[in-house]
């Protein structure tokens, strides 16, 4: 996907993330004498060395320098494909002319790398953003609201209970509560009625060295696989949700809201084949009963991706209505 951002020299640099780990930064574009303060333009860290692997992050946001609340934005793609960069421009323009700066994470994908050491390193790219934000790009570290997508939405709502300090607001479109319930550990019916995956082509597509980014296109077979034949929690967890059913419940946030979660908003299509509509509506039902500020979005014949289009007249009063809470909590 084009974006309307521009290039500026790369230049590297280092900084010190927490605990001593040292790390580079790598800025793609910096704010140069005379660049339009009315041009978004992106920075491109390193907030996290593993081994030989750089997990980066995308900062957008105007030239400006003017110190603002930070949207924090997680990626979908079941915690197995997907990268920083896949992320609406137009959403990313809105957000930016509201007011926000936007930081787009990497963070370790399964199989190769599982759920706890996934949820590690998003609560390590919050920290970094909490701690070296207000020098690098003027962010403001006490206005963080958590954002995101399909498995972005469920990550944005591990947050919830998660991350300290807790997040200021928390937006899940499409995600869910809960990993280990039917719709992802049993065979899926949807999916089920198209052709079958090979187990020997899906497991040629993931390999055992950690990456933090991987196309749609090549992983998506294997991904197809798991839902078919009910593998994806024991393929990104490392375990087996019927022999150990306790174990998955410190990353299921439908088991651990309390009245301490974040004012939430749920955003969700009546019609998705991908995570069902329950999901929200469970995670609702439970944010509820915690007395949380919260709201679900209910988006009619709605599926998986529905916001992809922001020419529809739905997804712009939905989008709308994201700015407006945003506002009411970071503003």
């Amino acid at each position: 996907m084009r974006q309307s951002y521009s290039s500026l020299a790369v230049r590297p640099g280092s900084c010190r993330l927490f605990g001593g780990l040292v790390l580079t930064v790598l800025l793609l574009c910096a704010y140069a004498p005379g660049t339009d303060a009315q041009t978004p333009q992106k920075q491109t860290f390193t907030y996290k060395q593993v081994g030989n692997l750089s997990i980066q992050a995308d900062v957008h946001r105007f030239p400006d320098g003017l110190v603002k609340p930070v949207i924090f934005w997680i990626h979908g793609g079941a915690l197995i494909f997907g990268d920083r960069e896949r992320i609406n421009a137009e959403q990313v323009r809105r957000y930016l002319e509201a007011g926000y700066i936007l930081v787009s994470i990497d963070h370790r994908l399964a199989p190769e790398t599982k759920l706890p050491a996934i949820l590690d390193d998003v609560q390590d790219a919050y920290r970094w953003v909490r701690e070296k934000g207000p020098a690098l790009f003027q962010a403001d570290p006490d206005r963080i609201a958590v954002m995101g997508k399909s498995a972005g939405g469920y990550v944005t709502l591990t947050a919830g209970y998660r991350f300290t300090p807790r997040p200021r607001a928390l937006v899940s479109f499409y995600g869910y509560g809960d990993v280990v319930g039917p719709w992802s550990s049993r065979p899926d019916p949807f999916y089920s009625k198209q052709p079958p995956v090979d187990r020997e082509k899906a497991y040629s597509l993931v390999g055992t060295e950690p990456i933090s980014q991987a196309a749609y296109e090549n992983r998506w077979p294997y991904y197809l696989y798991c839902r078919q034949n009910g593998l994806w929690p024991r393929e990104v967890v490392g375990l087996d949700p019927d022999k150990e059913p306790r174990a998955f419940q410190p990353y299921c946030p439908l088991q651990t809201v309390s009245k301490d979660y974040p004012p939430t908003l749920l955003l969700h299509g009546d019609k998705d084949t991908d995570v069902p509509f329950e999901q929200s509506v469970l995670m609702n039902q439970a944010l509820e009963r915690e007395g949380v500020p919260h709201q679900l979005i209910r988006i009619p014949g709605g599926g998986h991706n529905f916001d992809a289009n922001m020419k529809d007249p739905g997804t712009i009063r939905a989008f709308e209505q994201v700015l407006s809470f945003l506002k009411e909590h970071l503003r």
